[in-house]
């Protein structure tokens, strides 16, 4: 038996519920920026992409702390100045 757990395994079902809410919310801003590519230099959208995919990584790790939400609330508030993705009138347009 191993002596210790892994993220996904430390995780509660509560935390499971968090982790998979921001894993969408990620993913909905990747799909923005995507949709917004010509509008954004390469390099703007190649640093963002990898901030994006730091984030999914690590994301397991993140919802562990005691104050994950504060830390994924200002994340995503950050991604949304880039992406707007709060100002899209239609969810389904990125979904």
């Amino acid at each position: 038996m191993h002596r210790f757990l892994t993220h996904r395994q430390a995780l509660s079902a509560h935390s499971l519920i968090h982790v998979e809410f921001y894993r969408e919310e990620l993913i909905k801003h990747r799909r923005c920026l995507e949709h917004q590519r010509e509008y954004f230099s390469a390099d703007a959208i190649d640093s963002a992409e990898r901030a994006l995919e730091r984030l999914m990584r690590e994301l397991d790790r993140l919802c562990l702390q005691k104050d994950a939400d504060r830390v994924m609330g200002r994340l995503l508030q950050e991604f949304d100045v880039v992406t707007g993705l709060s100002a899209w009138s239609d969810a389904k347009k990125v979904n």
